[in-house]
C-alpha cells in the first residue's frame, strides 16, 4: 500500500492556478504534520508549504499569499492550492508526512510556462 500519492499537476500558463491534492493511507491522517516540497531540476528538494495536526501553517517566503495548504480528516487528504503561478514555481511537488520522514512518493509535476 502505497502511503502517499500525489495528483493534480499539470501544464499552466503564468497567473494561473492549479489545486494539488495528497491521498494518505495506512496511517493515522489527522494526528501529525504534513508538508509539500518541491524540487526544480538540478535543484535541492524544499519545503513550500506546512500544516501541523492543530491546523498552525507555515509557507515558504516565495509562496507566501499565493499558495495555501489544507488538510481533509474526512477525506484522508492533504491539499495545497496555488494561485498566481510564476515560471519559477515549476517543479515537481511532494507530499511529505512526519511519521513517514524519509518517504517520498512519485511526485505530481508543475509545469509554469507561456
Amino acid at each position: 500500500q502505497v502511503p502517499l500519492v500525489e495528483s493534480g499537476g499539470g501544464l499552466v500558463q503564468p497567473g494561473e492556478s492549479l489545486r494539488l491534492s495528497c491521498a494518505v493511507s495506512g496511517i493515522i491522517f489527522s494526528t501529525h504534520a504534513m508538508a509539500w516540497y518541491r524540487q526544480a531540476p538540478g535543484k535541492q528538494r524544499d519545503m513550500v508549504a506546512y500544516i501541523n495536526s492543530g491546523g498552525l501553517k507555515n509557507y515558504a517566503d516565495s509562496v507566501k499569499g499565493r499558495f495555501t495548504i489544507s488538510r481533509d480528516s474526512a477525506k484522508n487528504t492533504v491539499y495545497l492550492q496555488m494561485n498566481s503561478l510564476k515560471p519559477e514555481d515549476t517543479a515537481v511537488y511532494y507530499c511529505w508526512d512526519e511519521t513517514i520522514p524519509n518517504y517520498w512518493g512519485q511526485g505530481t509535476q508543475v509545469t509554469v510556462s507561456s
